[in-house]
């Protein structure tokens, strides 16, 4: 089943998270407090000290397959949907250059900053419901109705 949604206008917001700031907690709050209805994360740019992430051979019978990093990374892509149930996944990069991603489960503390523009499809609305298939909250795009 797909869940396709039309075209809506698009609104962009930037913000920056200081150090020691968790970063999805403040996304949230950002989203949360602007009353955003379909936002998303256009880009970012910046540092963690830490991070947990959920591996790609999680699945809904074994969700954890759960990575723990510590030390100091760069941000190399952060993408996902922002909607109450966000659906984030982060790469990151260690001080030798190797790389890691994952779905973004929290704990990414800040290190010197993150500078994420967010973007939201004013005439649109995401939210998530279980997908009995998959076993996890999937994607559902709906018009906008107020």
């Amino acid at each position: 089943q797909s869940s396709l949604g039309s075209g809506s206008s698009l609104l962009v917001h930037v913000l920056r998270v200081g150090p020691g700031q968790e970063l999805l907690t403040s996304l949230r709050s950002f989203v949360e407090e602007k009353r955003l209805r379909a936002p998303f994360i256009i880009t970012c740019v910046g540092s963690v000290t830490k991070a947990t992430l959920r591996l790609a051979n999680a699945t809904a019978t074994n969700p954890n397959e759960v990575l723990h990093l510590s030390g100091r990374f760069e941000i190399v892509s952060l993408v996902g949907t922002l909607n109450p149930d966000a659906h984030v996944h982060v790469s990151l990069s260690d001080c030798e250059g190797h790389t890691v991603g994952g779905h973004a489960l929290g704990d990414m503390e800040v290190f010197t900053t993150a500078e994420v523009v967010i973007g939201e499809a004013t005439q649109l609305q995401l939210s998530r419901e279980m997908n009995k298939r998959t076993g996890f909250p999937e994607l559902v795009v709906q018009p906008r109705t107020d």
